[in-house]
């Protein structure tokens, strides 16, 4: 079955089409298909990961293990700030 016949379109029709696309579109016309092709080609490279995903044995990816969770190690900075406790000098003025 041909592609145009399941959509019920003959010679006359198809011919129409394409003068009413040159009139509609004119010197875009081949721009515009430059980006459908590219749309298609898109298209059709997700779907084939999809379904290769879809396809691919559940062993193969039970095979990729995740890296091993390791416990929380406790981080100490030798040169931590010392606080010294000296009481504060007396002979200032008091704020106001």
């Amino acid at each position: 079955m041909p592609l145009f016949g399941m959509f019920g379109l003959g010679g006359q029709e198809i011919l129409l089409l394409l003068v009413l696309g040159v009139l509609l579109f004119g010197r875009k016309l081949p721009d515009i298909g430059r980006s459908f092709g590219k749309t298609i080609v898109e298209f059709k490279k997700g779907v084939k990961g999809i379904e290769d995903e879809v396809s691919e044995p559940s062993s193969a990816r039970a095979a990729i293990d995740p890296e091993p969770v390791k416990a929380p190690t406790r981080v100490t900075a030798s040169s931590a700030p010392k606080f010294d406790d000296a009481p504060a000098p007396t002979n200032l003025p008091p704020k106001v």
